[in-house]
C-alpha cells in the first residue's frame, strides 16, 4: 500500500496545478479562500439540473423517482444492460410530464456514449459496484458532475482514479450515502455541533443486515450475481460507508481530522454454505462452494487525532439490523437500534433515555423544514433528503454536504479493511485523500441552522 501512496504523492503537485479551484492550498498569490470559491467552476449555479440516469434496477428506478420529483431536474437519458428498464425509464419520466429520454443499451459500455453528451449536468449511477468509478470518471472527463451509490469505489485505486479525475476536471464527484441525511443521523449531528456531548472520543458503526434472500446474490435460476461474487473473492469490510458516514461526519474526518491507521478481523465462514444447505440441499454447488468473506468482519479506525472508530460487517448470519449509529464524547454517549442518549448532566451518564426527550431541541433544522416531503419517500425520508440536497447544491452553487474526499476516504476502508485481514489483522494506513488539507478544511455545517 506504501507504493500506492508515494504514487499519488508524486502526483500531486501535477494534479494541483489543473486543478488549483479544488484544491485551494495549491493556489499562488495572495487570494483569499472566498476568492478562489468565488471562482471555482464547480460551483457555477446550474438553473435545471439536467440528468443522465445508469443502472435501472430496483435502486436506481427509486433513484429516478426522485429525481423525477424535484422541481429543478430534467431526465434527459437512461441507461441499463436491459431494454425493458430502459423503457420503464422513459414512461416514469413522460408520466411525471417531461420529454422522452433517450435511452442507451444493451451493452456495458452503453454508459460511455451517454456520458459522451453535451446536453447533461449530472450523472447518476446505480449500477452494481465495479462499474461506480467507471461511470464517475467517463461523467467527470465529458464535463460532467457524477454521483454515484455507495460504495462508491472498490479498490484503492479506484479511490485514486476518482479523486484525480474530479481534480482534473474541476467536476463534483459525491457518493449518495443516504444514512447521512437519515433524521437521527442528522439529530445527532446536531448535538454534537451544539457541544451536548463534549469532546467526541469514539464512535462505533456497521452494516449489520442480513442479506442471505437477497436477489443481489442470487438470479431466479440459482446463478452467482454480482454481490455474491464479492463474498465468494473477497474478505473484509465489504459495505463501510452506510454506518461510518455519519460517524465520520460528526468526527470531522476529512475537515479537521483524518483516518490514520486500521487494524481488521474476520471470523472464519459458515453462513451460507448452513443457508444454501437448508434451502437447496447439503450436496447443492452452492451449499459446499467456498466463501472467503467470513461471517462477521470487524475493523478498527485510529484518527489522527487519537479517536477510535469500530466499523463492523456482517450480512451472512440470521440477525435483526442495526448500523450501530453510536458516538461517544467526555460528556455523553448517543447510540442507534433503539435510539437513546446517556449524559454526565443526568446520573453521571450510567442511564440511558430515549433519544425523543431532545428531539424538539436538536432535530437537524433541514428535518423540521422538509419533514412532511420526506415522508414516504424512502428509508424513513432520508432518499428524498439525499437528492433534495444534491440538487438543491447544484443550482444554488454550493459544496455539497459530501465531496470526492469522503467518497474516497469512507469507500477506501473496504480494500484496506481486506489487506489487513489477509495479512494476520496487520496495521495498515489510510491515505490522505485530501494531501493535507484536512487540516484546515471546515467541517460539515448545520444546513439551516
Amino acid at each position: 500500500m506504501e507504493s500506492d501512496v508515494n504514487r499519488r504523492d508524486a502526483l500531486k503537485l501535477g494534479a494541483g496545478v489543473g486543478a488549483g479551484v479544488v484544491l485551494p492550498a495549491l493556489a499562488q498569490g495572495q487570494e483569499t479562500e472566498d476568492d478562489i470559491e468565488s471562482a471555482d467552476p464547480r460551483l457555477k449555479p446550474i438553473p435545471r439540473v439536467r440528468v443522465g440516469m445508469v443502472g435501472i434496477g430496483g435502486r436506481g428506478f427509486h433513484l429516478l423517482r426522485l429525481l423525477l420529483g424535484q422541481q429543478h431536474v430534467e431526465v434527459k437519458a437512461v441507461c441499463d444492460l436491459l431494454e425493458d428498464r430502459c423503457s420503464l425509464a422513459q414512461k416514469a419520466t413522460v408520466s411525471a410530464g417531461q420529454q422522452r429520454p433517450d435511452a442507451y443499451f444493451p451493452d456495458e459500455r452503453a454508459f460511455e456514449k451517454l456520458c459522451e453528451r453535451d446536453d447533461l449536468d449530472l450523472i447518476v449511477t446505480a449500477t452494481p459496484w465495479r462499474w461506480h468509478v467507471p461511470v464517475c470518471v467517463a461523467a467527470m472527463k465529458n464535463g460532467h458532475h457524477a454521483a454515484t451509490e455507495v460504495p462508491a469505489a472498490v479498490t484503492l485505486d479506484e479511490c485514486w482514479q476518482m479523486v484525480e479525475t474530479a481534480e482534473q476536471t474541476g467536476r463534483h464527484c459525491v457518493m449518495l450515502e443516504n444514512c447521512c441525511y437519515g433524521r437521527t443521523e442528522m439529530m445527532v449531528l446536531n448535538m454534537v455541533r451544539q457541544g451536548l456531548l463534549g469532546e467526541l472520543i469514539h464512535g462505533e458503526a456497521g452494516y449489520l443486515h442480513e442479506l442471505r434472500e437477497d436477489r443481489e446474490l442470487l438470479g431466479p435460476n440459482q446463478e452467482v450475481n454480482w454481490r455474491l461474487e464479492h463474498m465468494i473473492h473477497r474478505d473484509g469490510n465489504l459495505y463501510p460507508t452506510h454506518g461510518l458516514g455519519p460517524v465520520a461526519q460528526c468526527m470531522n474526518i476529512n475537515r479537521g481530522d483524518q483516518f490514520d491507521y486500521l487494524v481488521s478481523m474476520s471470523s472464519v465462514s459458515r453462513g451460507l454454505n448452513v443457508h444454501y444447505a437448508s434451502r437447496f440441499g447439503a450436496k447443492h454447488p452452492l451449499a459446499t462452494r467456498k466463501y472467503k468473506l467470513g461471517d462477521v468482519n470487524t475493523t478498527m479506525i485510529r484518527t489522527k487525532l487519537g479517536r477510535t472508530i469500530t466499523v463492523g460487517h456482517d450480512t451472512q448470519l440470521p440477525r435483526p439490523y442495526t448500523r450501530i449509529n453510536m458516538v461517544q464524547g467526555t460528556l455523553g454517549i448517543v447510540q442507534g437500534y433503539p435510539d437513546q442518549i446517556a449524559l454526565e448532566s443526568n446520573a453521571h451518564g450510567h442511564s440511558w433515555e430515549p433519544i425523543d426527550k431532545f428531539q424538539s431541541k436538536y432535530e437537524h433544522p433541514l428535518w423540521k423544514k422538509l419533514i412532511k416531503e420526506a415522508q414516504g419517500k424512502g428509508h424513513g425520508g432520508m432518499d428524498f433528503m439525499e437528492i433534495h440536497r444534491l440538487i438543491e447544491c447544484l443550482i444554488t452553487g454550493t459544496e455539497p454536504d459530501m465531496d470526492v474526499y469522503d467518497a474516497a476516504a469512507w469507500s477506501a476502508i473496504s480494500d484496506l479493511s481486506e489487506r489487513s485481514v489477509a495479512k494476520r489483522s496487520k496495521t495498515i494506513d489510510v491515505p490522505d485523500f485530501t494531501r493535507g488539507r484536512w487540516k484546515k478544511n471546515r467541517p460539515l455545517g448545520i444546513i439551516g441552522g
